[in-house]
């Protein structure tokens, strides 16, 4: 896996970059979960925030983006100083998260009850500080891929790497969570456990993103971006949106993430999970770690047969097929939470008994079902991040253009807007059963609440899947495609560096059949 160091060559990464960059996205998810997973719960619990307000902000902040992501991804384009293009925007995004998360956690707790108003204008102009931070890092893990290798045979494998990065970042912190929230009084409520939480996150985070910074460093260079190399486009918006408008497979690709995305963070969310093993089983600390961990587990042959599907079919096939796998699963996951009784030991979740293990038929089926189901979707929920690459590499082949960070940054905005929306979703549906706050594990349960746990645990991550398949039917870079793709921008590389204008070599070479057998 070495790199070749033929111009014509395909740009090939290391192990150990391809290990390490990844981490970018470990770095990210742990706020993804300290912040996504936890803000609404902080507003409303610890602030004493309205409730609807705290979930609604969450989303109603994501329009913010709608200015900075644009911008970040522009700016990106048009870096390429003595440090590279990729390695600022990830150490400074990921100082702005920290410095603003730990004030948020940290300080706002301290601004007494009666300055309700100081309260909101702090948690919302924090969060737009970190959103700006978010925005920095995220678009690194997309847009990075493009100088990290081009080989179809590499891109698929950034998938496990991302996913190994994704499970130390948000892995760590959902494993953490729950240990320390016993160590508060109040649990999730508690503002010493968000304190605590903030801390240990933050310390996550700036490791993995030494690490990922030690990855992409020897690939942080003007020889990997793009045809023109160290020739940097100055693009109107207007170019932005045009270019966004023809780039077919990006729509599409978008609206794929879209659905993986929001079927992740819906029915991983905190509140969803406390609603199920806590308030309708009634066990959730000997329930919540278990599946966890089963889901793990469940996931890794998932991930070594996504590759394999890639690196076969192209990571168009290998999407639709495990995303169909999780839509067939958990139809009788759905069937299972249905036949759900209160009160009834052979309709619901049971491990461990007064006299030990003590599991019944409905746990195995949920045990099978959902294992199989949350692998599968697992596997697939990242999948869409080094597809964002090959999207970019497209537009260099149609237009010569070399923008991976308003490629990276236009996908980030989507991801973000479907992953803060889940917080409102689930806000709403919350109040639809007479709750004043999100619920934690310790509240009891409340009538229809049974139904709340089925729509946003089964209901909405199966359309959001259905949405994906929809999209991708349609979506043009399949393996065989991406192979000419490479081959044909190689080839205008090298006849641009050999001093041949970008006009001359968009024109001259345009299909596989144009470009000699070496670049094939």
């Amino acid at each position: 896996m070495n790199e070749n160091k033929n111009s014509n060559a395909v740009n090939r990464a290391k192990p150990y970059q391809l290990v390490l960059f990844p981490l970018n996205n470990g770095a990210t998810n742990v706020y993804y979960v300290l912040v996504l997973s936890y803000i609404a719960t902080f507003g409303s619990k610890v602030l004493a925030l309205s409730m609807i307000f705290a979930s609604v902000m969450v989303t109603g902040m994501r329009l913010f983006d709608a200015v900075t992501d644009p911008i970040i991804g522009a700016l990106m384009d048009r870096t390429n100083g003595k440090f590279g293009k990729f390695r600022p925007f990830m150490v400074i995004g990921n100082l702005i998260m920290a410095v603003s998360i730990l004030a948020l956690y940290c300080l706002t707790p301290l601004i007494p009850d009666t300055m309700m108003w100081a309260r909101y204008a702090m948690f919302v102009a924090l969060y737009a500080v970190w959103v700006i931070g978010y925005t920095f890092q995220t678009s690194c893990t997309r847009s990075g891929q493009t100088v990290l290798t081009n080989d179809p045979k590499q891109r698929p494998l950034f998938t496990i790497f991302n996913t190994v990065g994704s499970l130390l970042g948000m892995g760590a912190m959902q494993f953490f969570a729950p240990i320390l929230a016993k160590n508060y009084e109040g649990g999730y409520g508690s503002a010493g456990f968000f304190r605590m939480l903030a801390s240990v996150g933050i310390v996550i985070s700036i490791l993995l993103t030494l690490l990922a910074v030690v990855g992409i460093w020897e690939k942080d260079q003007p020889k990997y971006f793009g045809i023109g190399g160290e020739k940097i486009e100055k693009l109107k918006v207007s170019e932005y949106v045009q270019i966004i408008k023809e780039n077919k497979p990006m729509q599409r690709l978008m609206v794929a993430g879209a659905g993986c995305k929001l079927a992740l963070s819906i029915a991983t969310n905190t509140t969803v999970l406390c609603m199920l093993y806590g308030c309708m089983m009634g066990d959730y600390d000997g329930l919540y770690l278990p599946m966890m961990v089963l889901g793990y587990v469940f996931s890794v042959p998932f991930f070594l047969l996504t590759v394999r599907t890639s690196q076969k079919h192209g990571q168009k096939a290998s999407l639709m097929k495990y995303v169909t796998v999780a839509l067939v699963c958990y139809v009788g996951v759905f069937v299972l939470l249905m036949l759900w009784k209160q009160d009834s030991a052979a309709f619901s979740l049971s491990l461990l008994g007064e006299g030990g293990l003590s599991i019944n038929l409905y746990t195995v089926l949920f045990i099978l079902l959902f294992g199989i189901g949350y692998g599968a979707y697992y596997a697939t929920a990242d999948m869409p991040i080094p597809m964002v690459a090959d999207c970019s590499d497209y537009e260099t082949y149609q237009s010569g253009k070399y923008i991976p960070g308003i490629m990276g940054t236009l996908f980030s905005l989507v991801d973000k807007l479907v992953s803060s929306l889940s917080a409102t979703v689930v806000g709403v549906a919350v109040s639809f059963i007479g709750l004043e706050s999100l619920p934690t594990q310790y509240d009891p349960y409340t009538p229809g609440m049974n139904v709340v746990v089925i729509v946003l645990f089964c209901v909405i991550p199966m359309v959001a899947w259905a949405a994906t398949l929809i999209a991708m039917k349609g979506y043009s870079l399949t393996g065989e495609k991406m192979k000419e793709i490479q081959a044909v921008n190689a080839c205008r590389r090298d006849a641009v560096a050999n001093g041949m204008s970008m006009e001359d070599a968009m024109r001259n070479y345009v299909k596989m059949e144009d470009v000699p057998d070496s670049y094939k």
